[in-house]
């Protein structure tokens, strides 16, 4: 089986083609500001990232007729479980509406579908676990504020991805443990993982939880409030120190946890200082996280770009090592989440969901 992966980000593309389970080939496309500034949605941008894939494809030797499937990221749908799903009609109108939500991801399925509409009518377009996987407990959604329940929008493709792979390298049963698992990318996202469900997670969207390299984390809602109607900033304005303009990039000015690593190794005072903030309020999560699975925490996961950092994970270990052993495993392992999802469903091993 010849599977195509594709996972679009906010300024990259990335794609992969896969024999069976095998790699192989991968690259990750970089769009320039300025070749994504005529498009006023993200959404706009599929015809353009769809050509380059394809060019891409061709130059690298592959032909879309011989794929067997094309799996996308999913983006922001209506919350559904996790698996995989097949794009139809409905996800394609909600993906190109944005009416969850605008995200890059949202292009995952659009350009997944018309890639295999392309190749032939024998090939499958499928999403696998799309960041807004629902699976938490009704008793985790209750905010404080009837008109804001708290809602599941995290890295459930990582998040699933590499907890699946702790109990596959540990001779255990995803479906039987009880897991932490901290992302840390643009933004985090730290999730209790109860006998295979995600039963509570922070929405790492909108800045919930700890602050990240773009994201403000869970800030002091009256100031906030306060904030908001000083007439000081429009709402957009405000919608961008939550998330993207929050986190490292107000305190030092870049979204770049290397560049923050080096500062800190060049004893840079304010970068170790916010750093560590970083890594003391995503142990608080954790912490809290360890109470919804009342304490029986069999490990806990570090994955994510931030997780490369061995001084950071080392404050981390501080925080939070007394709760449970832990594993990490850097960058993400997405690609070939995305492509094994797209094998275990033409298999059979995994059902095809439908989404409506």
């Amino acid at each position: 089986m010849r599977i195509l992966a594709i996972n679009p980000g906010s300024t990259s593309t990335k794609i992969a083609v896969f024999e069976n389970t095998k790699q192989l080939f991968l690259k990750n496309i970089k769009h320039s500001v300025e070749e994504l500034a005529p498009f006023e949605k993200i959404i706009d941008q599929y015809d353009f990232r769809k050509d380059i894939i394809i060019k891409e494809l061709v130059d690298a030797g592959f032909d879309i007729k011989d794929l067997t499937a094309v799996v996308g990221r999913g983006g922001l749908l209506k919350p559904i479980s996790g698996g995989v799903y097949r794009v139809n009609a409905a996800m394609l109108k909600d993906l190109q509406t944005s009416s969850m939500g605008e995200h890059a991801s949202n292009l995952g399925g659009v350009i997944a579908l018309e890639i295999a509409k392309n190749g032939g009518e024998n090939i499958e377009s499928f999403i696998v676990d799309p960041v807004v996987v629902d699976e938490m407990d009704d008793l985790a959604r209750i905010s404080g504020i009837p008109e804001l329940p708290r809602v599941s929008i995290f890295h459930a493709l990582n998040q699933k991805a590499v907890a699946r792979r702790y109990a596959e390298e540990s001779d255990k049963n995803y479906n039987e443990l009880n897991l932490i698992v901290v992302h840390m990318g643009g933004g985090v996202s730290v999730g209790a993982h109860k006998n295979g469900r995600v039963v509570d997670v922070n929405n790492a969207l909108d800045g919930d939880g700890s602050f990240s390299p773009e994201r403000s984390g869970g800030v002091p809602s009256g100031q906030l409030a306060r904030l908001c109607f000083s007439g000081k900033y429009t709402l957009p304005e405000i919608q961008q120190m939550l998330k993207g303009k929050g986190g490292l990039v107000a305190y030092l000015g870049t979204n770049d946890a290397y560049e923050v690593e080096m500062r800190v190794k060049d004893d840079d005072k304010e970068a170790t200082a916010i750093y560590r903030a970083m890594a003391y309020q995503i142990s608080k999560d954790v912490g809290a996280m360890a109470t919804v699975l009342e304490g029986k925490v069999d490990q806990i996961i570090l994955t994510g770009g931030v997780a490369y950092d061995k001084g950071f994970v080392g404050w981390l270990k501080q925080g939070m090592g007394f709760i449970a052993d832990i594993t990490v495993y850097p960058g993400e392992d997405e690609m070939k989440a995305l492509a094994n999802g797209g094998y275990m469903a033409i298999k059979g091993s995994l059902d095809v969901q439908e989404y409506v």
